[in-house]
């Protein structure tokens, strides 16, 4: 219940496991890499329809495969497990990553809207896997990645009868007509919402009022 003040001068961030050779990178080393910028829902698996546990953000980071490719995952290694200084762990599968057919640029984090990390985020960096439920993926304060096997490790909550491979669901919300707000018969009355798939992405929202025609909503960003 105590959020994890970090010293980013001390941080470091090891890598180790089934890799080629492992590796320790400071934050001076870690930010020296490329840096990519890119706009990623997250969602918690908690979140009731019309909750407030999602949001959006600019996310800017280090791709996690370039950190990878310094160590160099071998072969059999189908599970990356990243650690948080607190001790918790998450573990999520390495070709969800790793894919050349389906690339999802997940990132360590350093950065949330062109600021640095704030510290209930993850200071100084954390992980964001597009496309997983955190609970799998998004490890704050994030200080060691494993590499190991599927069957080696469960992370917390999948003892506890949670998904392992945890993929986010397609979702959808509807925020206007808000709710209780009267309007009489006849009123042209405007329907809008967000939907989303966080590594798919939404080509298409259909909307239908009772037992009518599904009728085409308008896109935007």
């Amino acid at each position: 219940l105590v959020v994890p003040t970090v010293d980013a001068d001390a941080w470091t961030l090891r890598v180790h496991g089934m890799v080629d050779r492992e590796v320790t990178l400071s934050f001076p080393q870690l930010v020296e890499l490329p840096l990519i910028e890119r706009y990623v829902t997250i969602a918690c698996v908690s979140n009731e329809v019309g909750g407030d546990l999602i949001g959006n953000a600019k996310w800017t980071g280090v791709r996690l495969t370039d950190v990878l490719d310094m160590a160099g995952v071998q072969a059999g290694a189908t599970q990356i497990v990243p650690r948080s200084v607190d001790g918790w762990a998450a573990g999520f599968p390495t070709e969800w990553v790793t894919d050349p057919e389906r690339p999802r640029d997940a990132l360590i984090a350093v950065k949330m809207n062109d600021v640095p990390l704030p510290v209930a985020h993850g200071f100084p960096a954390r992980l964001i896997v597009p496309g997983l439920y955190g609970y799998v993926s998004a490890t704050k304060w994030l200080k060691e990645i494993e590499l190991t096997t599927w069957e080696a490790f469960d992370s917390y909550w999948v003892p506890r009868g949670w998904s392992k491979t945890a993929p986010v669901l397609t979702q959808s919300r509807i925020d206007l007509p808000k709710r209780d707000v009267q309007h009489r018969v006849g009123d042209v009355i405007q329907v809008a919402g967000v939907a989303w798939a966080m590594d798919r992405g939404v080509s298409k929202v259909e909307i239908r009022v009772d037992e009518g025609e599904w009728q085409p909503a308008t896109l935007a960003t």
